[in-house]
């Protein structure tokens, strides 16, 4: 026999022994639960590294690729300005006229040599970054177009225009860092199922029908006297241009990864585009460079042009629906910026601006200044005043004279 407070006792005993278990084994649950997340975890980051990886290193190959075809193409407009030019003092047809004697100019072959190089690393640029990133770098082929110009054509390059080059440089980089860093079409099947959204149909319909107006109808009458005509050929054709380079972008590094594309028929669909497209965009970039200055064509194509490759983007990849709304924003903004450092680089090319004639900020200085603009306009209202007086009182004699020779007449 047990006394009772043996028996409490033991029971106490047993009872901590088995709130002791209990804890054991649930603190053992906690952690092999969270050593199996964390292991899961590390299992998944070892996973998805290779693929953000790739993903940065494509994004960087594509930025590379962009930037070097900017420096290409910028430099191109330069050489097929100089062969047009050759071309006109030999008194020949020139290409805004329809003629095509500057196929017989090696300056101009040049800079096509130099622009077909900087469109196939455009075109690569495609497959590795997004048409949001890599378009809106063609800025700075308009700032290398610009200084080349100054340079070689001897076209002007003031305070305004720098600060336009600054400008333009400013607002791509803000859209590098913040365009999306993933694209959003990974093989053509994918591509294949976007092309038959009923809202792209609509744009590619309105695209076409828009080329056709503008070549049948208004390049022949205006074409020569308003340059937004040629450019205007170019950008929506160009908005063409860009997404078959991007689909056929992706079919050739679907290829090289070991999945034949071109056994797809869309692959050939989509170079017989991008052919097209490019040889009736240099028909009339080629007018426009001839009969406008280049200063003024070049900036003006890059906004017409990103603009309409932006919008087809925006619908057919529609790369900004997964971007968060900073990005968003910042995108916008770097772009706006490009087109106000554009603005500025040709709106006042021709004014003779510099560090040198701006007015100073010397207070004794713009007191004088003042004072000499009030003496001159007091000056000059004064001349006004006695110009009047003189023009009345010559009036008045006239009329004195004509009124006695009329009274001597009747008399």
């Amino acid at each position: 026999m047990t006394s009772p407070s043996l028996n409490h006792s033991i029971g106490l005993v047993n009872q901590l022994a088995t709130n002791a278990s209990l804890h054991y084994s649930t603190d053992q649950g906690l952690i092999s639960g969270n050593c199996s997340s964390n292991c899961s975890n590390h299992s998944t980051i070892s996973v998805m590294t290779p693929d953000a990886g790739r993903s940065q290193q494509d994004f960087l190959i594509g930025l590379m690729l962009a930037i070097s075809s900017s420096v290409f193409i910028g430099s191109s407009f330069i050489f097929k300005k100089l062969g047009l030019l050759r071309l006109a003092k030999k008194q020949s047809a020139r290409a805004g006229q329809g003629g095509y004697g500057y196929l017989k100019e090696w300056l101009w072959w040049a800079g096509m040599i130099l622009m077909t190089s900087g469109e196939f690393m455009n075109f690569a640029a495609y497959a590795f970054a997004p048409a949001t990133l890599v378009t809106p770098l063609g800025a700075l082929s308009v700032i290398i177009s610009a200084v080349l110009a100054s340079w070689k054509l001897k076209e002007r390059l003031n305070l305004c225009g720098k600060v336009g080059c600054l400008l333009c440089i400013l607002g791509s980089t803000v859209m590098v860092i913040h365009s999306p860093k993933e694209q959003e079409v990974k093989d053509m099947e994918h591509l294949q199922d976007k092309l038959k959204d009923p809202v792209f149909i609509v744009f590619a319909i309105l695209v076409v029908l828009s080329a056709f107006i503008l070549i049948c109808y208004f390049a022949p009458r205006y074409g020569s006297k308003n340059m937004l005509i040629y450019i205007s050929i170019c950008s929506v054709l160009g908005s063409f241009t860009v997404m078959g380079c991007k689909g056929v972008g992706v079919a050739i590094k679907e290829t090289l990864n070991g999945r034949n594309e071109f056994t797809n028929p869309l692959t050939y669909i989509l170079l017989i585009i991008v052919v097209t497209c490019i040889l009736v965009q240099l028909n009339y970039l080629n007018r426009a460079l001839d009969t406008f200055n280049t200063a003024i064509v070049t900036p003006i194509y890059y906004v017409f042009f990103t603009s309409a490759v932006i919008a087809a983007s925006l619908i057919l990849f529609k790369e900004f629906y997964n971007m968060p709304a900073m990005d968003i924003v910042g995108d916008l903004c770097g772009f706006f910026t490009i087109i106000a450092g554009i603005f500025l680089l040709n709106a006042f090319k021709d004014m003779d601006i510099s560090l040198a004639n701006l007015p100073s900020l010397r207070k004794d200085q713009n007191n004088s200044n003042s004072n000499g603009d009030i003496s001159a306009v007091l000056d000059r209202e004064r001349l006004i005043e006695e110009d009047v007086l003189t023009q009345v009182t010559e009036y008045n004699d006239d009329n004195f004279t004509d009124d006695h020779n009329q009274n001597h007449i009747i008399f």
